[in-house]
């Protein structure tokens, strides 16, 4: 069994309130704009300096991008209508519901403030033409996984930056269960993939990963296989959760992770909470702040989520964090966060699956703590939307932070000194994000060369981060 609730010192809290339902038209088609920031709100310039010295205010931030993906995954394979609210309309959930609009779903447009519809079956239809995943290795890597167990042919492809991100950690052991796949020489995309009959898969994880799990967690669940798993370390664990929901038998040994084909998917109703990934940058700017204390509501406190809160414990931030409700086995609350003082922290090896995702920011943190950060086993940051690693240091050089890239492992001193420099993202969002936060110091002076990147995972993030500060002029 998965633990349901916040562990050590988070509190738990009442049940949660039943969701309202709502139903959208059968057929839709989704327009997909590139979200730009105003030049009004070019970081480091738009700001006043009164207004970047002081937080306040209560926020929210955009539905969790993993369990997005998860559930119009499985409500695609659902007979019936399922309803997602709070669902996030990022360009990256967007690539899943078009990939799966090819496949026979019928999914509402991802719109904001908008619940989504999704009229699945219980099998996908063979697609028409190639499954275009964008620049989303999450849509990419559990759609394997269920394309696996489907007999028909798919061909696999993403932008530039996708088709340069590894693909046979999953590939393989899908294969070693009985799908077909056509790679090219170097491991990415595209790639062509065979469903069939699958059988029972024993595998050892080469990495700690969610989405290699998932893929092949959903592909014994969709196939009716045991699938048992031996990981290296912890990671999320929304597709257990939701797999559970649905009468999987999901067991945790240690590091032995175990699925049973006992359950079956049924149309449901799923309010999904806010993503911590996304509020750790408001959290972040409160931190850096002159003064005032910020409130981020309904925000989704799973356990392998939120092992960023232990680090900004460390480095002295002032963030806690109150649960108030769990559906789908996913708990959710509040979390506080006030300007601190901030010191330098070590993340060991063994912490960096837990907060993979929030490295950028906290590095950026780091660039403003006391002392010298180190943040040790990155190797996984080689191959996200960029190569994260010499991205994030070569950025915290350019903005006047001394950082530097040893293997691994990136070091960083942090100073009290205004920061300028041009930001270069690759098209990355989470760097993106990260030194918009820092550009929020008086006295920055910092540019970001494609702010809009945010919008793959952040709708709206300009004005959000505009209005935490803005509520306390």
């Amino acid at each position: 069994m998965l633990p349901p609730v916040l562990p050590g010192d988070f509190a738990a809290g009442a049940a949660s309130p039943s969701m309202p339902t709502r139903l959208l038209p059968a057929r839709w088609k989704d327009t997909i704009p590139r979200t730009r920031f105003a030049a009004s709100l070019t970081f480091g310039v738009g700001l006043t300096r009164s207004n970047r010295s002081t937080v306040a205010g209560t926020h929210r931030v955009p539905g969790d991008k993993s369990i997005t993906h998860r559930a119009l995954l499985l409500a695609s394979l659902a007979p019936g209508e399922s309803t997602l609210h709070g669902a996030l309309t990022s360009q990256d959930a967007r690539s899943t519901a078009r990939v799966l609009r090819q496949l026979g779903a019928m999914i509402a447009p991802l719109r904001d403030g908008r619940p989504v519809t999704v009229l699945g079956h219980r099998r996908f239809a063979a697609p028409d033409g190639r499954l275009d995943c964008g620049n989303s290795g999450t849509t990419a890597r559990l759609l394997l996984g269920l394309l696996a167990a489907h007999r028909f042919t798919a061909v696999m492809t993403g932008d530039a930056s996708l088709r340069r991100r590894p693909m046979r950690r999953v590939t393989e052991p899908l294969v070693a269960m009985g799908a077909r796949v056509t790679e090219p020489v170097h491991d990415g995309l595209p790639l062509t993939i065979t469903g069939g009959r699958l059988h029972a898969l024993e595998w050892r994880l080469p990495v700690a990963s969610a989405q290699i799990k998932s893929a092949l967690l959903l592909a014994g669940a969709i196939a009716g296989v045991a699938v048992t798993l031996h990981e290296p370390a912890p990671s999320r664990d929304h597709t257990e959760r939701m797999l559970q929901h649905f009468g999987f038998g999901i067991e945790q040994r240690g590091s032995v992770l175990m699925l049973a084909p006992t359950g079956s998917l049924a149309a449901f109703d799923i309010d999904i909470p806010g993503d911590p990934s996304s509020a750790i940058f408001l959290i972040a700017a409160a931190a850096i702040a002159r003064a005032g204390t910020v409130r981020i509501e309904g925000v989704g406190l799973n356990p392998s989520r939120i092992g960023f809160l232990h680090v900004l414990k460390r480095m002295g931030v002032q963030v806690g964090a109150v649960q108030t409700t769990v559906a789908f086995g996913e708990p959710r609350g509040t979390l506080t966060a006030a300007a601190s003082v901030l010191r330098a922290v070590t993340v060991a090896p063994a912490e960096v699956p837990a907060v993979i995702d929030e490295i950028p920011i906290l590095a950026c943190l780091a660039a403003r703590a006391a002392g010298t950060s180190r943040f040790a086993g990155l190797a996984e940051l080689r191959v996200k939307e960029s190569d994260r690693l010499a991205l994030l240091a070569g950025n915290l050089r350019r903005v006047g932070v001394v950082a530097a890239v040893d293997g691994e492992d990136l070091t960083v001193t942090g100073t009290d000194a205004p920061l300028g420099g041009t930001v270069v993202t690759h098209g990355d969002h989470r760097i993106a994000m990260a030194f918009a936060v820092l550009a929020t110091q008086p006295g920055a002076r910092i540019r970001i060369d494609d702010p809009g990147c945010a919008a793959v995972s952040f709708p709206g993030f300009a004005a959000t981060l505009a209005d935490l500060f803005g509520r306390a002029a």
